[in-house]
């Protein structure tokens, strides 16, 4: 009829309290409140201001057209290699030209001074030799002229005269004439000179022969006499 009996506890002043959060747990609340205000503060008052999504839009905008730019910049910049790679190749090929041309030209000169020196000499002598020339009429009725003149001195200083050109022939009317053509400025740089070219002649005018005169500040350096060769249609 009696069991064991239990113990008894006595709680003088009442019932106990539920036991609140950990403390570890307040102060780790209380460090992430702290640490998000901290956050706040710095961005609000020492970074530059947060975009809105206006800004934000614009300046996507920008960058990718700055993007569009320097691209369209860049494939310039390649045309623009290109474009002188090219002149540079170019130049490199005109510069061999001009230095294949200058060498042709050379190899001319040395062949007209063999040339004009294997020509017999001007049998009339003076300070100009006439060595060769050659008279032709022309289709338009004028005289073809190609003279060749040469001096001793090569090292001399430029000499610069008149060829003057006194053709006798036959006209259409009258006694034999003589037609003094306009005198024909050169310039002899060295020891040789050609001049070539044409002079009209009055119409029906038939030429027979011609008289070189070589002229220089008022004094005749040469003179030489040579017929005149039949050319295009009377």
């Amino acid at each position: 009829m009696f069991g064991r009996s239990r113990p008894v506890f006595f709680e003088p002043h009442g019932r106990r309290r539920r036991a609140g959060p950990p403390r570890w747990l307040m102060l780790l609340l209380v460090g992430i409140a702290l640490g998000a205000a901290a956050v706040v503060v710095v961005q609000e008052r020492y970074l530059p201001p947060r975009l809105s999504a206006e800004a934000g839009a614009q300046l996507r905008d920008a960058f990718e057209h700055a993007s569009t730019e320097r691209a369209s910049l860049r494939r310039e910049l390649d045309q623009s290699g290109q474009r002188l790679g090219a002149a540079l190749t170019e130049r490199q090929q005109l510069a061999g030209e001009l230095a294949t041309s200058r060498a042709a030209a050379a190899r001319l000169q040395d062949d007209l001074a063999a040339a004009v020196d294997a020509l017999p000499a001007d049998p009339r002598g003076g300070a100009v030799q006439v060595r060769a020339a050659r008279f032709t009429t022309a289709r338009d009725g004028g005289l073809a002229y190609e003279v060749v003149l040469t001096r001793e001195h090569a090292a001399a200083k430029p000499l610069t005269g008149q060829m003057q050109l006194v053709v006798g022939g036959e006209a259409a009317r009258g006694p034999d004439p003589h037609v003094t053509l306009t005198p024909i400025a050169f310039t002899m740089v060295g020891s040789r000179v050609v001049l070539r070219g044409s002079a009209p002649l009055p119409a029906g005018f038939r030429p027979r022969q011609s008289t070189i005169q070589v002229l220089s500040g008022g004094r005749t350096l040469g003179m030489r006499v040579l017929r005149v060769e039949r050319g295009g249609p009377d």
